[in-house]
């Protein structure tokens, strides 16, 4: 029997659901909560905007690499094209989640 090599969560937990956990778990109230949340996001957006990374102790590191531009094959139609440069998020958990992760605790 094959096994399914894909991985598909079971559910995902939408921005209110987490707010809502955070705050239940905190003692914040739901619009307190939101805003820190939203600061949080705000001020990890501007440390990528300006080359640095993010560093969550206990948790890992967000990281925004810079992928240069690239000319790709378009397979169909054999056309090359330009890819232009841009920003993409990485995160890198810290050895404690990756064992977790592995564990399956």
């Amino acid at each position: 029997m094959q096994k399914n090599l894909i991985y598909t969560p079971q559910r995902n937990m939408n921005n209110k659901e987490f707010i809502a956990e955070l705050a239940e778990r905190t003692g914040y109230s739901m619009k307190d909560t939101q805003k820190l949340v939203n600061n949080v996001i705000n001020a990890m957006g501007d440390a990528f905007q300006e080359d640095n990374s993010v560093l969550v102790p206990n948790f890992g590191t967000f990281e925004a690499k810079k992928k240069m531009e690239r000319v790709i094959i378009n397979p169909s139609t054999g056309q090359r094209m330009l890819v232009p440069p841009k920003l993409v998020l990485n995160f890198k958990p810290n050895q404690t989640w990756k064992d977790k992760l592995k564990g399956g605790q």
